[in-house]
């Protein structure tokens, strides 16, 4: 599943863990019992702790860890107004299912479905009860039919709201063996993107119609069926909807037929082959109206891809993409895609960017359409990187499954790798690697420097915990970490022991520590040792280093390593954590080749370079791949911004040198003037990445100082800073350049646009008046014309914007206007923008974006104001829209995160003590600790800055 983007309880283990707690894990191998006497005597944080007895399963996956852990106490609720009485416990193993043979039938007028499961089980042991998942549905009947075809009707079912629970109890035991679970019910084809759920749309002839389709990650799909929804609890899956003749019917496998329903005119019964084994979160099915394109890869697989009626040649580009990324990894893997078909649907409503449902992909239009015309190269890129994403997950993730949520990061942080390695197999020309360090190295370690992060790997109970952990650090620092493996142990050794990993596994479940160990008996390298204390251990160390030169003339760098936080507080002895630290060192004389590497395992540690020449610079982490930030002593740094100027570091070295030195800056390591004044150097820069990156963390500084008197002369250092790469690029395509270069061209016209630069506005509002006149701006371009035209627009520009909006029927055009309609500075605009937000001209799950959109405006602190009062005063419409799910967390901190005032920080900590967010908890603490974080830099650089800007 792919993203578009709360505070720890603290437990004693020592005290919770009694003797008698330890006489219960007896059964358990010796390695286990050790790893609790090792941990319980460690310096890992509580939750840390907590982390590895589940994993090293000191506790058996049962009541017990549910009962000494007590879940209830120490995680969040879904409902704090609803705390569950009993703490949570996974499902019995007395009976478990084996096939499910589903029928169901949408009612678009009514909004429900009918339904029929007809469940193959197998009864472990004597009960005469069935615990399943149910959400949302009423029962009729149910029924449990034995081997010899006996039936037997439930004597009372219980359906438990709350803990989403379905309890059938019959008279007497049921017979050991197999059997089978009759049972018809009701349900409610929800417009909350969860289970199974419609989704309006508009119809070419202009009349609003409704499709249904299905959202079941993490634990949705007791919302459509009544079943064991556990990625664990894995069984094959017959499908078959009742739905009008003249509708497209999809689910994961092909159509085996589609006959009429006895005594109907126009329905039919569409019915699916059998699914491989599967969790029950990969299900899905769609009802509606779409035209498809297709093709087969090499293999022989046949691939469609489904749009809006009309629209099918907006598919083509996702097609050939797919079409590349299936063999790709069919080969990286070695093991062939084993469905007979995937299908890839563009859906018009999904809560999440796309959902990797086995054989039926489903993706926000966004994520799946691009039109030649009116398609930026951006968009190309983020559609090749989400279909790579979501087809990984065909292999890593559906034919092999986490056992437990707890081991999510693996799934998602696995997949948000791999998909770069497959965009720059389909895609070479994107300079793939530099977007990851902008977009996924440097996101996970912004958030991981925070004291309110979590552990890569996360302990998690009920499945309602999983929102919160769908976070930068579960997919972007997963992928980081899984990065850097790869980098440590070689691509032939990772692809062996994945191979082997997957094929071991192959229709199971596995966890962390099992990919681990697969991975050195391939490398003979200890990865379980390494990649433990990534996984488990919060944050990440910041590298000081400095160097002499011995008597022999030997160049000797001293390292040493201590835990980052971005607020600069020293950590405390517990927190402190030791890593092992691959670390990549060049030189002038060795680059690009590396001079030395080593693991860094203590706290300090020295390193001979042997005799270097005078003006040879030393970097470390070659390709920032290594997770740690450098501190340089200032000769080092010195000689490092000479090269900058030069241009003879590759891209990711220089996104990854400027990344480093704000973050340490941010955390009073350094001078943010020094900053700047390193800054100078990438006047001469010209990859788009890179700038991004740059731009980024100008922007966030730009947020801080609207907190004080000078910020309009840090705008014109921007502007100053860009100046010469947008006289070299203008406003047209350059004969012969490449599309990152004109990516670059939007991202700097852009930024000088949002900071007030006349030249570029004049020249945004002269293009957008011809584009309103149909002499059409690149798509390319359009955000940054848009967005610049409107630094002082007036409200008759804003409006045009929005009717533009309103009348486009490409999605991608719609929010690219959307979020450029953040940049109006009027108080009178931007509450009109915020009104406009939750507007239905704008889909719910877009909603949150443009808000976003509007408070990350720096060219004025009215933006950031006024969009935190209206979340405020629209709380209860936002909360009821979003209450839980990603969108929610995503909003929380993004509409606080860039305050940097002890009174703003009080109003959102006070707001949120009377408005709980169970779901954002943890996102809350991060927002208020951003606070803070830039409150401290304020403080202390805030005439520094004065100073180096004025003079």
């Amino acid at each position: 599943m792919l993203k578009l983007l709360g505070s720890n309880k603290v437990l004693s283990f020592r005290n919770l863990l009694s003797k008698s707690v330890i006489q219960k894990t007896k059964n358990y191998s010796r390695s286990s019992i050790q790893s609790y006497k090792i941990l319980t005597n460690s310096r890992l944080g509580s939750i840390e702790r907590s982390q590895v007895l589940v994993r090293d399963n000191v506790f058996p996956k049962s009541n017990l860890i549910c009962k000494s852990l007590n879940f209830r106490n120490i995680y969040s609720e879904k409902n704090s107004s609803k705390m569950s009485t009993t703490e949570f416990v996974r499902l019995p193993k007395s009976v478990l299912p084996v096939n499910y043979a589903l029928e169901l039938e949408p009612d678009f007028k009514n909004f429900t479905f009918n339904g029929q499961v007809v469940i193959d089980v197998k009864v472990n042991s004597e009960t005469n009860t069935v615990l399943l998942n149910s959400a949302e549905l009423s029962f009729k009947e149910a029924v449990f039919e034995t081997s010899n075809g006996t039936k037997m009707t439930s004597s009372s079912v219980k359906l438990d709201d709350q803990n989403e629970l379905g309890t059938i109890t019959f008279p007497q035991a049921l017979p050991l063996g197999t059997g089978r679970l009759h049972i018809s019910y009701t349900g409610i084809l929800n417009d909350k993107l969860k289970g199974f759920y419609r989704s309006k749309y508009v119809h070419p002839s202009g009349e609003e119609r409704y499709a249904a389709t299905t959202q079941f990650e993490a634990a949705d799909a007791r919302r459509a069926l009544p079943c064991w929804d556990e990625p664990a609890l894995k069984a094959t899956f017959d499908v078959t909807i009742i739905a009008e003749e003249n509708k497209t019917v999809l689910s994961n496998m092909p159509l085996l037929d589609a006959n009429r329903v006895e005594g109907s005119q126009n329905l039919k019964r569409f019915r699916f082959d059998r699914t491989p084994i599967m969790s029950t979160y990969l299900l899905a099915f769609v009802v509606g109206e779409y035209d498809y394109i297709e093709d087969k890869d090499r293999n022989g697989v046949l691939i469609r891809v489904y749009t809006p009626l009309g629209k099918q040649e907006l598919g083509r580009f996702a097609l050939e993409i797919a079409c590349k990324c299936l063999p790709f990894y069919a080969d990286f893997f070695g093991i062939k895609f084993n469905l007979p078909k995937l299908d890839m649907i563009a859906v018009t409503h999904l809560s999440f960017g796309a959902m990797e449902n086995w054989g039926l992909v489903t993706y926000r239009e966004t994520a799946l359409l691009v039109d030649p015309k009116n398609s930026s190269l951006m968009s190309k890129q983020t559609v090749a990187i989400v279909v790579g994403h979501e087809l990984a997950h065909q292999w890593f993730g559906n034919i092999v499954t986490m056992e437990w949520w707890t081991h999510l990061w693996l799934n998602e942080g696995f997949a948000s790798w791999i998909e770069y390695l497959c965009v720059d197999h389909c895609l070479p020309e994107l300079d793939i690697w530099t977007h990851f360090v902008n977009s996924d190295y440097c996101r996970a370690l912004e958030l991981d420097s925070l004291k309110n992060s979590h552990p890569i790997e996360v302990p998690v109970g009920p499945p309602s915990e999983v929102d919160e952990i769908f976070d930068a650090i579960s997919y972007s620092k997963g992928a980081t970490a899984i990065r850097m493996l790869h980098s440590y142990i070689g691509d032939d050794a990772f692809r062996t022991g994945l191979h082997n990993y997957l094929e071991k596994f192959k229709y199971r479940n596995a966890v962390t520590e099992d990919l681990w160990e697969a991975l050195t008996e391939a490398s003979k390298k200890p990865v379980n040792e390494l990649m433990q204390l990534w996984t488990s251990q919060t944050g990440y160390p910041y590298i000081n280093i400095s160097h002499l030169v011995n008597s022999n003339g030997e160049t000797v760098l001293k390292l040493s390593q201590e835990r980052f936080f971005s607020n600069g507080a020293k950590p405390a002895e517990q927190e402190n954590f030791l890593w092992k630290v691959p670390i990549t060192i060049v030189t002038k004389s060795s680059y690009p080749n590396i001079h030395k590497e080593i693991v860094l395992e203590n706290r300090t540690d020295e390193v001979n370079l042997g005799v270097l020449a005078s003006d040879e610079w030393i970097k470390l982490n070659k390709n920032t791949i290594g997770i740690y930030r450098s501190n340089y002593s200032p000769e080092l740094l010195l000689k490092l911004s000479n090269v900058i100027r030069e241009q003879t570091l590759h891209p990711t070295d220089r996104l990854g040198l400027q990344s480093d030195v704000f973050a340490l800056s941010q955390a009073g390591l350094l001078s943010a003037a020094d900053v700047l004044k390193f800054l100078e150097g990438y006047s001469t820069e010209e990859n788009v990445t890179v700038w991004r990156d740059l731009i980024s963390n100008l922007m966030s500084l730009s947020h801080t100082l609207l907190n004080t008197d000078f910020q309009p002369q840090f705008q014109a250092f921007v502007v100053k800073l860009l100046k010469p790469i947008s006289k070299k690029l203008g406003w047209d395509p350059i004969p012969g350049e490449s599309g990152l270069q004109g990516m670059c061209r939007a991202t700097v016209l852009r930024t000088l646009g949002i900071n007030g630069d006349r030249e570029t506005i004049e020249e945004a509002k002269r293009r957008l008046e011809a584009h309103f006149n149909g002499k059409l701006v690149p798509a390319d371009l359009r955000s940054a014309v848009y967005s610049s035209a409107l630094y002082d627009s007036q409200e008759a520009l804003l409006d045009r914007l929005i009717d533009l909006h309103n009348r486009s029927d490409l999605q991608e055009e719609k929010m690219r206007i959307a979020t450029s309609l953040g940049s109006v500075r009027s108080e009178t605009l931007i509450k009109k923008v915020l009104n406009f937000a939750l507007s239905p001209s704008v889909r719910s799950q877009d909603s949150v974006t443009v808000i976003c959109a509007v408070c990350s405006n720096t060219s004025t602190k009215l933006s950031s104001d006024l969009t935190w009062q209206f979340v405020k005063e629209n709380w209860n419409t936002i909360y009821e829209r979003y209450s839980s799910g990603f969108l929610i967390t995503r909003l929380c901190k993004t509409v606080t995160e860039n305050f940097a005032t002890h009174k703003d920080y009080q109003d959102v900590d006070a707001f949120f003590k009377a408005h709980p967010v169970p779901a954002a908890q943890r996102s809350i603490q991060q927002g208020l600790e951003s606070i803070q974080v830039n409150q401290a830099w304020l403080e202390r650089d805030e005439q520094k800055l004065k100073n180096f800007l004025s003079a």
